[in-house]
């Protein structure tokens, strides 16, 4: 079993895997049919994967989901759609930008999860069963492909330009 550190650390990315995950089919759903929406057609599926995997881990290591962090994150992402979406700011490329930025943000946590976990996988025979340096690399993988995204919705959010 983990002890208590392991378990709040896990939580913690739990929640913002939910998010992610959510984030990645919301940005999918409402770019369908552009170059971001086949971005995301390729990304949510992983970034829903990983999720499943981090879930799995906790489970092999003994590691209980705690229910006020996944109800909370629950209501934080459905409460999130309406900024995300451009109503907040009644400016869309602005929400789809913000959004974008959050998921950019989570996916870095991904890739510091992944570090963490191989420095203390020689503890723990669950980590060391765990292809850590894949995930870490799909992880990175994935944050250069959305910083990238990121980077050309900022110039359309906030100058009205594209980037070059």
């Amino acid at each position: 079993m983990a002890d208590k550190a392991m378990d709040v650390y896990l939580n913690d990315h739990l929640a913002g895997a939910m998010m992610g995950s959510d984030l990645a089919e919301q940005l999918e759903e409402e770019n369908a049919g552009t170059a971001l929406g086949e971005l995301m057609s390729s990304l949510a599926p992983q970034i829903e994967q990983d999720r499943q995997t981090l879930i799995d881990l906790m489970e092999r290591l003994g590691t209980s989901k705690n229910p006020v962090k996944q109800a909370t994150t629950w209501l934080a992402e459905k409460a999130s759609r309406a900024k995300f979406s451009g109503l907040t700011s009644g400016e869309p490329e602005l929400g789809t930008f913000m959004a974008l930025e959050t998921l950019t943000l989570g996916v870095a946590g991904k890739v510091s999860l992944w570090k963490a976990l191989k420095e203390v996988e020689g503890r723990y025979e669950v980590l060391r069963a765990t292809n850590l340096d894949e995930l870490l690399q799909s992880a990175r993988t994935q944050h250069d492909a959305l910083e990238r995204e990121r980077i050309a919705a900022s110039a359309r959010a906030l100058t009205g330009e594209t980037a070059d």
